[in-house]
């Protein structure tokens, strides 16, 4: 042998090949992000104090229709997760893998973006620069800065790096 080890030599065919494991990190950002909604939709109570009063008071009444908007929610991220699944491998036409790409990185600009724009309003409320609304409240403006703001700045940046990984191709 010319020195190069079993294992370096089994992994060479795959080196510069993309890696789907960013399209599983998005996956399971937005799996687990998913159970929160799905958990609020059932009845949980737990944590509700980080949401603004305007949206966890109606939520916890068990409104319907914040009830439904709960699982809708629940399953528009489930949705988002089957995308970053489905950016692990090419299927085949060119417009199904252009939609997919186009469809990730929306979504992972968009999400960090929208991230990004709430970590800042809600920084400028708790550092008391800007009032905070009544029907966000204190506490919910920094359960946002400090969790909510960075998670969903998480989840586009998840969604943009598996998108750039599928871009690459194999």
């Amino acid at each position: 042998m010319s020195g190069r080890s079993v294992a370096s030599m089994r992994s060479a065919p795959t080196a510069g090949r993309r890696s789907p494991a960013w399209a599983a990190y998005g996956a399971a950002w937005a799996f687990a992000f998913s159970l929160q909604s799905f958990y609020y939709a059932a009845g949980g109570t737990a944590g509700a104090e980080t949401w603004p009063a305007a949206i966890a008071e109606p939520v916890l009444a068990r409104d319907p229709a914040w009830v439904a908007i709960m699982w809708g929610t629940g399953a528009a991220k489930v949705l988002a997760g089957l995308l970053a699944l489905a950016l692990f491998r090419r299927w085949g036409g060119r417009v199904l893998d252009r939609l997919l790409l186009v469809t990730a990185w929306g979504a992972g600009v968009f999400l960090a973006l929208y991230g990004a724009a709430n970590l800042v309003q809600h920084a400028l409320m708790v550092a008391g620069v800007v009032a905070t609304p009544t029907g966000l409240g204190e506490t919910a403006a920094r359960w946002h800065l400090w969790l909510w703001d960075p998670w969903w700045i998480l989840g586009g940046l998840l969604f943009v790096a598996a998108a750039r990984a599928f871009r690459r191709g194999p």
